[in-house]
């Protein structure tokens, strides 16, 4: 009677078992990051022993060798590095100082693909725009022989909007002023701290022209420059800044996975952006990202089922000037069965707030994990219309659906691109909270038979 009686117990077991639909192992790897993962290590071994990371350059082939060595070691399967060729610019001296009755020197740096001054630099005066709707109702030859400078209102904000709307000027505003004959442009930096750090990033140039010194000035001395144009008389500047194009060098991209136990030919992604730019070490721009996404695997290694599809981490090359990494990528694996994408690329700030862009047949899926996600403080994003990470944007295009868990970014851009991008700006707490984010996130899709796609495909946001 015992073993008769037991039997619908052990069917309520089973039951049960089924229709947890895997958020209980999700919610223990969830926990398990938030005790113990390796992002820490991660990003402390590659800002300490790389540090700057310039794409193209051998300190970036360093820090694919580091890559390729850490996924090996840490128990991944089919690491690899998948090169390309990039056309590659470096840094040079950068210096600027006003001339005449008011004369100090002005922190500056140079902007990525900026053109070069003679050795001696060029001294030229400076004529002031408010923002890039001034600069480009400029008439045409008016900046002839002078310095454009071009300032905006960016804000601090959460999810970084701010930047993404102002950011024209930096990436647009030194082209506009070359075309109305400037020598040089100067923009105020792209941040929102108040120290004397100028904020590096890279300019776009019309395709034939050739590029003219262009630079950021720290917020700090933007503010002093506008105070002396604002006396009234005209002010002078004296400008050296000499980077270098190098030809085509190589970049490339790193990868390793947990290969599925169920079907290995469909693939999650997860990963970061290995570049920095070379002011600064790069830890929260991307070596957070790299950090993130490569714990979040291993946590899942460690767990004690492998996952139904193939989780593949990719740690890209060559973001920071141009997205090349990302579109060589996309180029090379275009044919694979990719179910997912997501990068860990604003820092390590504790996420928020987790987006998405999926097929509505995946819907539920995404609402199982936020669910999961919610004890961590995330809320719960249902606009459906988030492209993810910068380097996961080619792979939207074809229509790839991403998974965008997004980081509180309310001082990214007190760092962003600047010489403080250390180390000690990272919180360890929140770099767990993210790799427990990730964790639960990756697991979820990486072991379930949902399709989440196809999306509709599209030009990048």
């Amino acid at each position: 009677m015992r073993r008769i009686a037991a039997l619908p117990l052990i069917a309520l077991a089973l039951i049960g078992a089924k229709a947890d639909d895997g958020t209980a192992t999700a919610a223990k790897l969830r926990d398990a990051a938030l005790e113990k993962n390796v992002a820490w290590e991660l990003v402390e071994s590659l800002t300490t022993e790389v540090g700057p990371r310039l794409a193209g350059t051998p300190k970036e082939a360093q820090a694919r060798a580091w890559g390729a060595a850490k996924l090996k070691a840490l128990g991944f399967q089919n690491v690899r590095i998948e090169t390309y060729d990039m056309p590659t610019w470096v840094r040079g001296e950068e210096e600027a100082w006003v001339l005449g009755e008011h004369s100090q020197p002005l922190a500056v740096t140079a902007l990525g693909r900026s053109g070069a001054t003679p050795a001696a630099g060029i001294e030229a005066e400076i004529v002031h725009f408010a923002n890039v709707e001034a600069l480009e109702a400029a008439p045409a030859g008016s900046l002839t022989g002078k310095i454009a400078f071009v300032t905006h209102a960016m804000a601090r904000t959460q999810d970084g909007s701010s930047y993404g709307y102002f950011g024209v000027v930096r990436r647009s505003a030194p082209s506009i002023a070359a075309t109305k004959g400037a020598v040089a442009t100067l923009i105020r930096s792209m941040g929102t701290d108040m120290h004397r750090n100028p904020h590096t990033g890279g300019t776009n140039w019309a395709a034939g022209q050739t590029p003219i010194p262009a630079g950021a000035l720290s917020l700090p001395d933007s503010d002093q420059l506008e105070r002396l144009l604002k006396r009234g008389k005209p002010v002078r500047l004296k400008l050296v800044m000499t980077p270098r194009f190098i030809g085509n060098q190589q970049s490339g991209n790193v990868v390793g996975e947990i290969v599925g136990r169920e079907a290995p030919d469909e693939v999650v992604i997860i990963g970061g952006h290995l570049d920095s730019w070379d002011l600064g070490t790069g830890a929260i721009d991307d070596g957070a990202g790299i950090a993130i996404t490569t714990a979040a695997a291993k946590v899942i290694m460690d767990g004690k089922q492998r996952p139904r599809r193939t989780i593949r981490v990719v740690m890209w090359g060559a973001e920071e000037v141009g997205l090349l990494g990302a579109a060589a990528y996309a180029k090379a694996n275009s044919g694979d069965k990719i179910v997912a994408a997501a990068e860990s690329d604003f820092g390590a700030g504790k996420v928020w707030k987790f987006g998405y862009r999926v097929a509505e047949g995946a819907k539920p899926l995404m609402a199982t994990i936020a669910k999961v996600l919610a004890p961590l403080g995330i809320s719960h994003d249902t606009a459906n219309t988030n492209r993810g990470g910068p380097d996961v944007q080619p792979l939207a295009t074809l229509g790839v659906p991403t998974l965008a868990p997004e980081q509180d970014g309310s001082d990214y851009f007190d760092l962003h691109h600047t010489p403080d991008d250390t180390l000690d700006k990272i919180d360890p707490k929140a770099l767990d909270q993210n790799v427990a984010t990730y964790v639960a996130m990756t697991w979820l899709v990486a072991n379930s038979d949902v399709q989440l796609g196809p999306v509709a495909a599209g030009p990048a946001r």
